[in-house]
């Protein structure tokens, strides 16, 4: 019998900031004996992220290959590898050859980042060409305060406003800015090439929500995706700070990936139209 469903080629990776409060080594032992496909490293304070050698070693002890870095673009990373943004990216994308990772996560920039704004487009197209390591741009929202919206990023939170070679889309950043993903997601077209799913419930806090918990459209996002035969990758990126035990953690953490690797399938006649014979 023929098979009733159809399965893209993108692998389901574990961020490891979805371990946290455990470490960056917890999260290597975590994503092998959940059955994650790899791991995205976020690059933080814990000194093991940064480590590209302690990094690799952790891969091959666990046998969980690094599939992307997510460069340290949050405030409180703003001294990891340097205060220099070119810098951190640079050494991201040499950490990612090393780990033989295709992918460099980035944010947009902030504001205050004059220089690094004003060249932000040109140099992401730069470092992409240098070396063939992919930089994909995340959505990110606006900061609210009471009743006010203040914009940090520049150019902007939305990515789509200008032109990227790759694209990241993340389902809780969707959320909290109150942004349609399917419509962001068809505006990054082709240019999708990486996917942090998490839900939220349009709250104004960043909430990374085990997917199905929240109102975002994870499931017909990542069934649009295997529709279209997506080879991406697609990472699993929730807070599991507040859960009441390890055992909890871990329980959400496989829930996440049963319900990515569920809705990643089509029906097997669902192919793209360029694709029909």
């Amino acid at each position: 019998m023929a098979p009733q469903v159809r399965v893209p080629t993108a692998k389901v990776a574990l961020s490891t900031a979805s371990v946290y409060p455990e470490n960056t080594e917890a999260a290597f032992e975590i994503a092998g004996r959940l059955g994650y496909d790899g791991v995205e490293v976020m690059v933080w304070t814990d000194p093991v992220s940064q480590d590209i050698d302690a990094l690799r070693r952790l891969s091959d002890t666990h046998g969980v290959p690094v599939l992307a870095v997510h460069a340290p673009c949050l405030l409180v990373t703003q001294r990891v590898w340097g205060t220099d943004p070119w810098r951190k990216l640079t050494t991201a994308r040499a950490a990612a050859q090393r780990l033989g990772a295709s992918t460099v996560v980035v944010h947009p920039p902030f504001r205050w980042q004059r220089s690094y704004v004003r060249d932000f487009v040109t140099g992401i197209h730069r470092l992409t060409e240098e070396t063939g390591i992919t930089f994909a741009v995340e959505n990110m929202y606006p900061w609210r305060y009471r009743d006010r919206e203040l914009l940090a990023y520049a150019p902007g939170w939305d990515p789509t406003d200008d032109d990227f070679p790759s694209y990241t889309l993340d389902l809780s950043h969707t959320a909290t800015s109150r942004a349609d993903a399917l419509a962001m997601a068809g505006r990054m077209g082709d240019r999708l090439g990486h996917v942090h799913i998490a839900d939220g419930s349009g709250s104004a806090k960043d909430e990374h929500l085990v997917p199905g918990r929240g109102s975002q459209p994870c499931a017909e996002l990542l069934e649009g995706l295997a529709t279209a035969g997506y080879s991406g990758q697609v990472v699993a990126e929730i807070n599991t700070r507040r859960a009441a035990s390890a055992a909890q953690r871990e329980a959400d953490l496989a829930e996440a990936l049963a319900f990515t690797r569920l809705h990643l399938s089509a029906p097997a006649d669902a192919l793209r139209r360029d694709e029909r014979p």
